[in-house]
């Protein structure tokens, strides 16, 4: 942990070199979910692999690139594609960002994905708030010894999603007339999706989507003192009696589809913030 601080700290000055902003937001895009990084106004794009101790992003869909700028009136710092267990990494190192984000001062982590739907409830581009998850993930972000610069040995997790930028997210997307639920996420690690047996015992677990990001980005803001709120985009329906082989090219599509609606929800959203810190 000890390491990481310095890494942290390395990368921090690094990135105030290129820009002198003070970002209010922190916000990751997951698959599909980049339209929303062109409606920021740019001060600084820059791909990860110039970005000292930052990884590469290998998913289909993920850009590779950091972007601060603002978004609706806030100031922000943006991944425009994400890291991912599956792809080799430790949950530190897919979780670095986060950190940083932090450490330039962000108050709040708006986090998107795609996820599966196990809730009989969803359909295919719908929307769902995340307000509680379960980690099935095989290692935690926080395993080590613990550096108390960087957050408390023990976080609390009764309340990893901010229950005030919850509400106002569902009271934006009424007003907007876009369908959202609220839901519970699990994380997997993947990179295979689920079999039927699996689908039902995540769905008896208390799950409504599943996903393989968001969980240990959630449980570092967590242990960073950072306000979360975390939306996920359905993709493809997870009933374990009507399962189609997966369409990765489609999953894609939808989750385009469904980004945009999340777009309108996240641009009133950032507005709200953005008011609450010039306030």
């Amino acid at each position: 942990m000890h390491e990481l601080w310095d890494q942290i700290q390395e990368t921090h000055a690094w990135l105030s070199r290129q820009w002198p902003g003070k970002p209010q937001v922190g916000l990751i895009l997951g698959t599909g979910l980049g339209g929303l990084a062109e409606q920021i106004q740019v001060e600084l794009a820059v791909p990860y692999s110039q970005i000292p101790h930052f990884p590469r992003s290998t998913a289909p869909s993920h850009a590779g690139k950091l972007i601060c700028g603002t978004l609706h009136g806030a100031s922000v710092i943006a991944l425009e594609g994400r890291f991912h267990y599956y792809e080799g990494y430790s949950l530190q190192q897919v979780t670095f960002p986060v950190r940083l984000m932090q450490s330039m001062r962000a108050a709040t982590l708006i986090v998107t994905g795609a996820v599966g739907g196990i809730n009989t409830q969803y359909q295919l581009g719908d929307i769902v708030i995340v307000e509680d998850h379960i980690s099935l993930m095989p290692d935690n972000p926080l395993r080590g010894i613990n550096d108390d610069r960087l957050g408390p040995r023990f976080p609390d997790m009764s309340r990893p999603y901010d229950r005030q930028l919850i509400r106002r997210a569902k009271d934006i997307a009424l007003e907007l007339a876009i369908s959202a639920h609220t839901g519970v996420l699990v994380a997997v690690p993947g990179p295979n999706l689920e079999t039927r047996a699996e689908y039902r015992m995540l769905k008896a677990m208390g799950a409504d989507v599943v996903g393989m990001s968001t969980v240990p980005e959630v449980i570092v803001a967590a242990h960073a003192g950072m306000r979360t709120v975390a939306f996920s985009v359905v993709t493809d329906i997870c009933l374990p009696d009507a399962l189609e082989p997966v369409d990765i090219p489609r999953i894609i599509q939808v989750a385009g589809e469904g980004g945009r609606r999340l777009e309108q929800i996240l641009a009133r959203l950032l507005r709200t913030i953005s008011a609450e810190h010039s306030g």
